[in-house]
């Protein structure tokens, strides 16, 4: 499940609207994306972003932060961009420092500027059915599962995370589509019994290797949320893809799968947000 095929045919009409923006509201969308902290995946995220954005015609600000600035300098910064009537896109990349309250953090960006869909109020939205955006991880990998004509109605779906990044929303939208869920956390006993009884699996533990052959039923599609770097310096996930390889029905590879996914996503989400600002 190569993100690449159904990327570039998204990527191009973002890009063709973005022209047409452009001559309607005088200035290109903008993202704007502040890294605390020094996470190796953020890192890489943040980056990707940036190159992502610039492709479709996109302007892109990153304001970076070291892991000991107080929250409320950081703070300080989203109301000012919360204010800025050319700032589109407001994204406070995840984890955050300890320090940074998360129940706080989360009303920190205007729900109209808020594409990674965090906002309790658009949470709430989406919950109900009347999203104004979607979650940007669980959204591109239902675009995924989409483009490769892989329906979860009617499916067991075993979502292995509870984040509010990805996995609590991804579960509400599989179930919006009429799988079944089963969500495996920190808690869960016999997590690896009842994966599989999946037919899909979605991984976003953050924990690089974690599920492995015995957790998959054959002919389960397995998507793979999660990105590290080994001691190789190579990019890997949350699953054990050359074990898995042999009896999944299909994978997503990291790097090359949901990541790209989630920035298309995200870009999408700024895209309506610059519409809803210059309407």
């Amino acid at each position: 499940m190569k993100a690449l095929p159904l990327l570039e045919n998204r990527r191009e009409t973002l890009k063709e609207k973005t022209e047409a923006l452009v001559q309607t509201l005088g200035r290109a969308p903008t993202l704007a994306v502040i890294l605390v902290g020094s996470d190796s995946s953020s890192q890489i995220y943040v980056s990707n972003k940036a190159k992502a954005a610039e492709k479709v015609g996109f302007n892109s600000e990153t304001f970076t932060f070291d892991s000991e600035t107080p929250p409320k300098k950081v703070f300080e910064l989203i109301q000012e961009l919360n204010s800025n009537p050319e700032i589109d896109g407001i994204l406070i990349q995840r984890p955050l420092p300890k320090n940074f309250p998360e129940d706080e953090v989360m009303f920190w960006v205007l729900p109209e500027k808020d594409v990674d869909c965090l906002h309790p109020e658009n949470i709430g939205l989406l919950v109900t059915g009347n999203p104004r955006f979607y979650p940007c991880t669980p959204a591109g990998i239902l675009l995924l599962l989409d483009f490769y004509h892989l329906p979860v109605d009617g499916k067991v779906a075993c979502v292995i995370g509870r984040s509010n990044i990805v996995g609590k929303p991804l579960a509400s939208m599989l179930l919006a589509r009429n799988a079944s869920i089963i969500q495996i956390h920190r808690s869960t006993k016999n997590p690896e019994d009842l994966c599989k009884l999946a037919d899909f699996v979605f991984v976003a533990a953050g924990s690089r290797n974690l599920v492995q052959k015995s957790w998959i039923k054959s002919g389960a599609v397995v998507v793979d949320v999660g990105i590290h770097r080994n001691e190789q310096g190579k990019i890997t996930g949350d699953v054990d893809a050359e074990s898995i390889q042999s009896i999944a029905g299909a994978i997503s590879p990291v790097p090359g799968g949901v990541g790209p996914m989630t920035i298309q996503v995200l870009l999408e989400n700024t895209f309506s947000a610059a519409v809803n600002q210059g309407s």
